[in-house]
């Protein structure tokens, strides 16, 4: 049996117009995938506040930052101060969050949240549902507008957008994990240099 997992951003929507995406789409749960649940240009979006009006809505909230989150604290997963994505994918924890993931997408309609408005800018699809990729997961992206994207759009959207297109030695399949990697490379967490250093 086929089910859909959902991802949304919450840009720097209204409360009132991000619980509506969810409500136009029946989501009963939202991940939470930040590593920090909290926004100063948006505290309509800090951890509590947002639980509260998600709860007040009917929807769940849960956090999955600690695991799904790019903001690792172990040293073995950055490169010059940039996290890695493929050695972050790795780590028990995150493994654990997918399944969670998996587990409950089997009985709810559940969105992984993260920040930026686009799918494509964010690590919700970049890192965790490419992670998550499987014939009997469908993956579709709430864009700003309520409007839907498939991962299989998406990941056209991706090549289009960096221009990588399969040709007489690469094919399609081979595109679409250089699209992703690539991607990783430009949209990566880069740990702040310590002051002083």
């Amino acid at each position: 049996m086929q089910r859909t997992l959902f991802t949304v951003g919450h840009s720097t929507h209204s409360i009132g117009h991000f619980v509506g995406l969810l409500a136009g789409r029946r989501i009963e749960a939202v991940c939470d995938v930040r590593s920090a649940p909290f926004s100063r240009r948006n505290p309509q979006f800090n951890k509590e506040a947002l639980k509260a009006q998600l709860s007040s809505a009917g929807i769940s909230y849960v956090f999955l930052g600690r695991e799904l989150g790019v903001r690792s604290a172990n040293p073995d997963h950055y490169i010059d101060g940039k996290v890695q994505y493929r050695s972050l994918a790795q780590e028990p924890a995150f493994r654990e969050g997918l399944q969670r993931i998996r587990t409950g997408a089997e009985t709810l309609r559940i969105a992984l949240m993260c920040a930026e408005r686009d799918p494509l800018d964010c690590h919700r699809t970049i890192l965790v549902c490419r992670a998550l990729r499987a014939p009997d997961l469908d993956i579709q992206h709430i864009l700003a507008d309520g409007t839907l994207e498939g991962r299989a759009a998406a990941e056209r959207r991706l090549m289009n957008r960096l221009s990588i297109a399969p040709d007489m030695f690469h094919g399609e399949a081979d595109c679409i994990e250089r699209a992703y990697d690539s991607q990783a490379d430009r949209i990566a967490y880069v740990r702040p240099r310590a002051s002083g250093a």
